[in-house]
């Protein structure tokens, strides 16, 4: 069985460790876990492992977060993977830092790399782990903060949670979505 984990961010250095590549941080940490490398491919960066006798194509998209519909749409094609074997991983300002919240469908909340799947897709029927990450900003400055980098203390607590993230990932392929959302939205 084949599973597609999309965690979303920005491509380039400019970017690494903001905030608002805390989906790449979670495929990242999957891909180390497992032993394996990214390779550019068409529309991502790549790597596949195997989780209980199911292949999860971890992809990185290299279209920039408010693209990312076109290059998931591709992995599902190229893979033959159906939306119920599909997690998005994004950032979500909404929710404390590293809180977990995974749902199977619902709006975009105001993120465009949401967004953009969903005008993709035609709909938002698809599941998605949110994770937080905090929203201490003063008024106006919510792009200064998303597209900031972690400081001390957040790096610090994101190596606690990021082990939780990728965890979500992997029962996805192997539990029911129901079981996946009731342990990653206690977490």
């Amino acid at each position: 069985m084949r599973y597609l984990v999309a965690g979303l961010g920005n491509v380039g250095s400019e970017y690494a460790g903001t905030r608002h590549n805390i989906g790449f941080d979670v495929v990242d940490f999957l891909a180390r876990k497992h032993e394996v490398v990214f390779t550019p491919d068409r529309l991502a960066d790549v790597a596949e492992i195997k989780y209980r006798g199911r292949y999860l194509r971890l992809i990185k998209p290299s279209t920039y977060m408010n693209r990312s519909g076109r290059a998931i749409k591709y992995w599902m094609e190229q893979d033959k993977i159906s939306t119920d074997r599909l997690l998005v991983i994004v950032d979500d300002l909404n929710l404390p830092l590293g809180k977990l919240r995974m749902r199977t469908k619902g709006s975009d909340g105001g993120h465009n790399g949401l967004a953009d799947i969903q005008a993709v897709f035609g709909n938002s029927n698809y599941a998605r782990l949110r994770v937080g990450i905090g929203s201490e900003f003063s008024k106006g400055a919510q792009i200064d903060f998303v597209l900031g980098r972690w400081n001390a203390e957040e790096s610090k607590a994101l190596v606690e949670r990021l082990p939780l993230a990728a965890e979500a990932a992997l029962r996805f392929s192997a539990q029911t979505v129901g079981q996946v959302m009731e342990w990653a939205n206690a977490q």
